[in-house]
């Protein structure tokens, strides 16, 4: 497409800007620390880290609510229709790369990097094939017969410990949430008001974590984008988390976070030309974080073309310098290595990349995926009910 006057201007204000893409600090805040902080032994008496807020040293149970498509960003742009959470105790942190659900939402339940786990992306490569790893397929067909989620991703969640999750009913039996929630103890809802109940019987019975999802921020933005329906869904989603801390024992801790933040892309789409494409053999990845892979020994090529198409919009990088600057984390096995692309287009500008496989029922308005403020920064926040 052909670039605005007014996207242009700001693209070259972050271009001359010297800014690089936001690699996470797994050792540091991370949403991959939160449930290690929370379940090993003894933390809450002592130890936790320092980017824990701190309603959770003096608590003795909690609620992990995770927010999809939340946003630190976001947030702070809407605190006015967002009162409960404006008013709680914490800051940002960040969540990993790709900034993606099935890879964020894996290591907050692992505590793991998205190098560990290996879910490391929207759709990626196994066996020669591109898997879609939300719908646990290739194209149209279902493929949790062949690749096996334990397989997949072999770590347990939650230390090894059987939470309870309070979650859709519809996921429970996922193939996605075999590979990151299995061994749990799903208590499902239909109902956005069933969460508040839920998480409150669990705690009741004893439970010292609960942990709770709620998708619908990341719908909206991703259906609607940023304006008046993405408003009334924050306001919604509000209301939800004064809900349950109006619901939940005295003394329970609630925390709130999210995987990853949002970018409105709007009809922003970049197509690769037949140039470009004539040196890929396959495409992964999703719109704002898009791998290329090519044939043994010629990435480098792919990536100074790929950089003079697309440079002025992207950070155009191989995948040994995703490796080297530990993107996804210090540690990676080979099996997890060869899921990675070539070459990874990761747009800083509000722009997404085409690809007719990965391409819905309709055009997404908002996407996330890439190493943008935007994208990797999510709140953390926690108030005592």
């Amino acid at each position: 497409m052909v670039v605005s006057r007014a996207f242009a201007w700001w693209t070259a204000c972050v271009s001359s800007s010297g800014g690089g893409p936001i690699v996470p600090d797994y050792a540091g805040a991370n949403v991959r620390g939160i449930v290690p902080a929370l379940l090993a032994p003894a933390a809450w008496a002592h130890g936790l880290p320092d980017w824990m807020p701190a309603p959770v040293a003096t608590a003795q149970q909690a609620v992990l609510l995770i927010l999809d498509g939340l946003g630190w960003d976001q947030l702070q742009d809407h605190l006015d229709l967002m009162p409960t959470l404006a008013g709680m105790t914490g800051r940002s942190i960040q969540t990993v790369a790709p900034t993606t659900t099935a890879t964020a939402l894996t290591s907050i339940a692992t505590g793991l990097t998205p190098a560990e786990h290996g879910l490391i992306g929207y759709r990626m490569t196994l066996g020669g094939e591109v898997m879609n790893v939300l719908r646990w397929s290739v194209g149209s067909q279902l493929v949790r017969r062949s690749l096996p989620p334990a397989d997949v991703q072999p770590y347990d969640p939650f230390l090894g410990q059987t939470v309870p999750v309070v979650s859709m009913a519809e996921l429970q039996d996922s193939a996605f949430s075999e590979a990151h929630l299995r061994g749990s103890r799903p208590s499902g809802w239909r109902a956005t008001s069933s969460i508040a109940v839920e998480a409150r019987n669990q705690i009741q019975s004893g439970e010292r974590f609960v942990y709770c999802y709620y998708p619908y921020i990341d719908k909206i933005a991703h259906e609607r984008g940023f304006g008046p329906y993405y408003e009334a869904e924050l306001r919604a989603a509000d209301e939800m988390v004064a809900d349950v801390l109006a619901t939940l024992p005295s003394g329970t801790v609630l925390l709130v976070t999210a995987d990853h933040g949002q970018v409105d892309v709007g009809d922003r789409i970049m197509y690769p030309s037949d140039d470009l494409l004539s040196a890929v053999t396959l495409q992964s990845g999703e719109g704002r974080f898009r791998w290329l892979h090519c044939a043994p020994g010629a990435s480098d090529a792919l990536a100074e073309a790929a950089s003079e198409e697309f440079g002025d919009v992207a950070w155009v990088v191989t995948k040994d310098q995703t490796l080297d600057e530990h993107w996804f984390g210090p540690t990676m096995t080979p099996a997890v290595n060869a899921r990675l692309g070539d070459v990874a287009l990761a747009a800083f500008a509000p722009v997404s990349f085409y690809e007719a496989a990965d391409s819905g029922p309709f055009q997404l308005v908002c996407r996330h995926g890439s190493l943008t403020s935007a994208e990797v920064n999510v709140p953390l926040l926690a108030a005592l009910a």
